[in-house]
């Protein structure tokens, strides 16, 4: 049980890189710094939104519309965190306690 929790922490943490990787490309797209023409920078913009519009467009149904503000990214990252929180909490459960 104790490798389910470890594996369990892993996912979150990638999510949670991922999550940080698009807001972070986000800006730089937005304040032209990356330039979507380019090759590599489109191919990676969009792995993260294949990746992560399928959690976002389920939060983004939830979350009322806010005039050009996407809350998603915040809402899926303070997610992430709750559940590191309650299965960190838990791990007593894991590790046969």
């Amino acid at each position: 049980m104790q490798s389910l929790y470890q594996i369990l922490m892993l996912l979150l943490d990638v999510v949670w890189f991922f999550i940080i990787a698009h807001v972070i490309m986000s800006w730089l797209i937005n304040f032209q710094v990356l330039n979507l023409r380019q090759p590599i920078v489109a191919q990676i913009w969009d792995a993260l939104i294949r990746i992560l519009e399928p959690l976002y467009s389920r939060l983004r149904r939830i979350l009322p519309p806010m005039s050009g503000i996407d809350l998603a990214p915040l809402v899926a990252l303070i997610g992430v965190y709750i559940i590191r929180i309650v299965l960190q909490n838990n791990a007593g459960f894991f590790y046969g306690f």
